[in-house]
């Protein structure tokens, strides 16, 4: 997976409306929906399309401010960017779709999800939350109000941003202002109890994760009555850019056994 706050598109997606990147050409009847983490960009799963594109139509979100769009204010809740994620996604659930999330797009993810149940009436075929507790699970976290360098320093902590980046101090003032905004929705959500969702939940998550524990991680269980699959990888918060062939293969398992 690509870096998420790569600022070179090395692809010209074709794009339903601001928010929605396609990388490949459409296959198959399902799409599966990409939800970037805190700082990340819909580049980052431009190689979740190119492996999965003969059986899957796979779109990435894109956020308001960063790449294409780094001229638009970022949006600083999840609420916000739940509604928002949930209008652009809205032409296309007249098909199945699944939803793949990684840190805070895990928890983006589970708002839309539950926006399409309670507008619709309908879920996801399949919602894949990989590093990031349970909505219901809270911590107090505030990396969102430290400084530039506290926050830079937060960052490499979790080694998933290039360190060229980091070292880079132009490309870091355009980006840290979409990396504060994303902190600030991840750290300050609060999830609002309601009816358990009836679509299947992957949990996906790195062993030494210091973002989620094992136990928040297993509690996603509590948030569907669809059924629940626990998948730990050796590693950190990050652990998915050395496990890339695994996590594609539990995707890929999972939606041939229950949703295509």
């Amino acid at each position: 997976m690509r870096d998420p706050n790569d600022l070179r598109d090395q692809v010209d997606p074709a794009q339903d409306n601001l928010w929605i990147r396609r990388f490949h050409q459409e296959a198959g009847d399902l799409t599966l929906v990409c939800f970037p983490h805190a700082g990340g960009s819909a580049s980052f799963y431009y190689p979740v399309s190119e492996a999965l594109r003969s059986t899957v139509q796979v779109v990435a979100l894109q956020y308001p401010g960063r790449q294409d769009r780094r001229h638009e204010r970022p949006l600083t809740t999840i609420a916000e960017l739940a509604d928002e994620s949930f209008a652009a996604l809205r032409p296309l659930m007249d098909r199945p779709l699944a939803f793949f999330g990684h840190s805070m797009g895990a928890t983006l993810a589970f708002e839309v999800a539950v926006r399409m149940r309670r507008e619709l009436g309908t879920a996801p075929v399949a919602l894949f939350a990989s590093g990031r507790r349970a909505p219901s699970r809270h911590r107090v976290e505030t990396a969102h109000l430290l400084g530039d360098d506290g926050l830079v320093a937060e960052l490499q902590s979790l080694s998933g941003t290039d360190a060229r980046i980091l070292g880079d101090l132009e490309l870091l003032r355009m980006i840290l202002p979409a990396i504060r905004s994303d902190y600030t929705a991840a750290e300050t959500y609060r999830y609002e109890p309601g009816p358990a969702l009836d679509c299947p939940i992957v949990a996906l998550t790195g062993e030494s994760d210091p973002k989620a524990s094992l136990e928040e991680v297993g509690a996603w269980a509590e948030h569907t009555t669809g059924g629940f699959a626990l998948h730990t990888f050796e590693g950190g918060h990050f652990y998915l850019a050395r496990h890339q062939r695994a996590v594609l293969d539990v995707i890929r398992d999972r939606l041939r056994a229950g949703a295509m």
